[in-house]
């Protein structure tokens, strides 16, 4: 195996300035307590809503994350009368809270800002809709929270299939990305690959900040693949959802002749189906990419050569075993070369 990745990461905490900043336009963010508390950091992606924590139940209260109030939490604040709701609001304050954000832009008394502002939280406010707003903004903690690791590789999307090219440095990855490149096909990342994991078995590849879509060719150096071949042949991610190991041909090595036999790799605990690919020169590998990926898209709509060759096989064998020693040979019509 030949497939070089660093350890497994977490992205780090963010904070709720970074939270603030990423989402101004997105979610129509704005800080009603000014920069108070924009430096405190999430560290859990999930949110939460203290409903039952406003009530006065606080035992399973999870103050660590995200607190979310919608129109059911300023309802009920807004029918106590002001003891009442100060002594309410003393009781969610109390905890360590990340930040505070007001959906469907509530109307937030003077009370509501001065404890937030004694206690250092950050209180945001959204025109959206809760549902809507929590759809989002949990998309976005994903992002930011999800698994991720590195690999050393090419990133192509060959028919809109995600192909990581993955071999030992120097077996010619960048070479048969450009190649698939000046075919049509799209670059996503050359060289270093950025692997996350959204969701339970989804992985999404994309490149650096800094690398991009530059690439390098030795003997030639770095080129712009973007600039030289236009935006159509590039994309900024796509889903890793094939492995093409290159490695050299070796005589002595036993390759698969029938592809009944699928290997696969695991990446961030994703098992993804894999191709060894033994290449010598003057062996197309180009093609041999794009069949591969046309192969793939195959068996993902429900069709298997190598099954259906099996099958052909076991029948045609059935079929003779009935008539065995007898001699029959059909010609075309009128054709006896």
């Amino acid at each position: 195996m030949t497939l070089r990745k660093t350890k497994e990461t977490r992205k780090k905490n963010i904070s709720i300035g970074f939270l603030l900043e990423s989402n101004k336009s997105r979610l129509r963010l704005t800080a009603l307590t000014g920069e108070i508390g924009l430096n405190k950091e999430i560290a859990d992606k999930n949110i939460h809503r203290p409903g039952l924590a406003l009530a006065g139940y606080v035992q399973l209260f999870r103050y660590d994350r995200v607190q979310v109030f919608g129109n059911t939490e300023m309802r009920y604040l807004e029918q106590l009368d002001q003891p009442q709701r100060e002594k309410t609001l003393q009781t969610i304050f109390q905890f360590d809270i990340p930040c505070i954000v007001i959906t469907s832009n509530n109307k937030v008394d003077d009370v509501f800002l001065r404890l937030a502002t004694e206690r250092q939280v950050a209180v945001l406010q959204s025109p959206f809709e809760t549902t809507k707003f929590i759809y989002f903004l949990s998309d976005f903690l994903d992002d930011q929270f999800s698994p991720q690791t590195v690999v050393h590789g090419s990133f192509v999307d060959v028919y809109g299939v995600g192909v990581l090219l993955i071999g030992r440095s120097g077996i010619g990855k960048s070479e048969i990305a450009l190649d698939l490149v000046e075919r049509g096909h799209r670059l996503v990342a050359d060289d270093v690959v950025m692997i996350t994991r959204k969701g339970e078995g989804i992985l999404m590849g994309s490149g650096t900040d800094l690398v991009k879509h530059f690439m390098e060719i030795r003997g030639l150096g770095l080129i712009d693949v973007r600039s030289m071949f236009g935006i159509r042949a590039i994309r900024f991610q796509k889903r890793v959802e094939l492995v093409i190991e290159l490695m050299e041909w070796r005589p002595d090595e036993d390759y698969t002749r029938t592809g009944l036999d699928n290997e696969g790799i695991s990446i961030l605990e994703v098992q993804l189906p894999r191709v060894e690919l033994p290449i010598f020169p003057g062996k197309n590998v180009t093609v041999i990419c794009e069949v591969i990926s046309l192969n793939y898209l195959l068996k993902h709509y429900g069709y298997d050569a190598a099954k259906e060759f099996t099958k052909r096989l076991e029948a045609v064998i059935t079929e003779k075993s009935k008539h065995i020693g007898e001699r029959a040979i059909d010609y075309f019509e009128h054709d006896f070369e």
